[in-house]
């Protein structure tokens, strides 16, 4: 059974980076599109990103555009979330969740279609 555990998370300034990892055990990465998901102090989680299988096709939520970027290392059985230009609304819990959709040439972000998530990470971006 696959299993996620996130890493990368932690404290940085308006307008730094971070950079999230991913890491997959019990199955290949490779078999599953990959998403990233936030959920801030008091607020609903919501979807921030995905990539597919090959990671030839990747989907962005309008509040990231320009800033975060999803890739994945399938050799390596890991995707990452660089994130960019952060600002003090990214602040929150940040979760990798994998969808097994073999023949989907897109991915979307809706939350209730993955079905393996992480324990998430924390990112605190500081004004």
């Amino acid at each position: 059974q696959l299993q996620l555990v996130e890493s990368g998370g932690g404290l940085v300034q308006s307008g730094g980076s971070l950079r999230l990892s991913c890491g997959a055990s019990g199955s290949s990465l490779g078999y599953y599109h990959i998403g990233w998901f936030h959920q801030a102090p008091g607020k609903e989680r919501e979807g921030v990103s995905c990539i597919t299988q090959s990671g030839g096709s990747t989907n962005y939520a309008d509040s990231v555009k320009g800033r975060f970027t999803i890739s994945r290392d399938n050799a390596k059985n890991t995707a990452y979330l660089q994130m960019n230009s952060l600002k003090p609304e990214d602040t929150g819990v940040y979760y990798c969740a994998a969808l097994y959709r073999p023949f989907a040439s897109s991915c979307g972000l809706f939350q209730s279609d993955f079905g393996s998530w992480g324990q998430g990470t924390q990112v605190t971006v500081s004004s």
